[in-house]
């Protein structure tokens, strides 16, 4: 008959396994606060998980929505910690932009690469290397394949990556609706400006639609865009409502 002390460490492992096969949900995960309560209660551990692969698109088809969902992932790249790896098939990224999100250009190492495959495999790599805060990548199409080992790299790593969905053709777009291994599936479209008191621009504001949350539920939320520090903050006409219904929130089975 064994020893229970020398039982434990083997049902220890074996329980290990069990959650890296179930895909890490029966662990803590390490997460980046958005800082906006309605968002970070809805989110498994009370934020965006870090080890993990996540999934940005636009909400629409313009250059507009397509924007607005790189500087959604831009957001969370500035509040990650250590250097970015962004990878692109096409350099149309505006560095004052990601700068006004909180991106500072010195922390990002841009990769342009010829084609898909490559942005993906060095999506992967960058995910694997370990040292980098968080890997973000532009692509159309991403199979479940693909996804699985990006999921694996940044749970081995802990870095958080950032797959942003970008389409140059509208047939393209029917792959987003494809099951991938992400965590987090986000949508991104941009709203009218929030009014300011004098004359001018508003900030902007987005509608981001959480479609899918391993382990979590389905929300949608109206929000003023990331500010210099890539923090998003709930408009004041909607956080001075009471009720979550009212802060503009819809839940929805996952």
């Amino acid at each position: 008959m064994h020893d229970i002390t020398s039982v434990r460490p083997v049902i220890a492992d074996l329980r290990a396994r069990i959650e890296r096969l179930d895909g890490g949900r029966g662990r803590d995960r390490a997460v980046l606060s958005f800082g906006v309560e309605a968002i970070d209660r809805t989110l498994p551990g009370g934020g965006l998980a870090l080890g993990a692969l996540h999934e940005v698109a636009c909400g629409g088809n313009g250059a507009i929505d397509g924007a607005a969902a790189a500087l959604f992932a831009a957001g969370i790249a500035a509040r990650s910690r250590g250097k970015v790896l962004w990878c692109v098939t096409r350099p149309d990224l505006f560095g004052p932009a990601l700068a006004q999100v909180g991106l500072q250009p010195g922390r990002v190492i841009f990769v342009e690469a010829g084609d898909e495959k490559t942005v993906l495999a060095c999506f992967e790599e960058g995910l694997r290397h370990g040292s980098l805060g968080a890997v973000v990548a532009e692509v159309a199409r991403l199979s479940m394949t693909a996804s699985r080992r990006l999921q694996l790299a940044a749970e081995g790593s802990g870095s958080v990556g950032i797959a942003i969905r970008r389409w140059r053709r509208q047939t393209e777009a029917a792959d987003f609706g494809q099951p991938t291994a992400s965590v987090t599936r986000w949508r991104v479209s941009v709203l009218p400006s929030t009014p300011l008191p004098i004359p001018g621009v508003g900030q902007a504001r987005w509608l981001l639609e959480l479609i899918r949350c391993r382990a979590g539920e389905s929300a949608d939320f109206e929000v003023d865009a990331c500010d210099a520090q890539g923090r998003l903050s709930l408009p004041a006409d909607l956080a001075d409502r009471s009720g979550q219904k009212d802060a503009g929130i819809r839940r929805a089975a996952s």
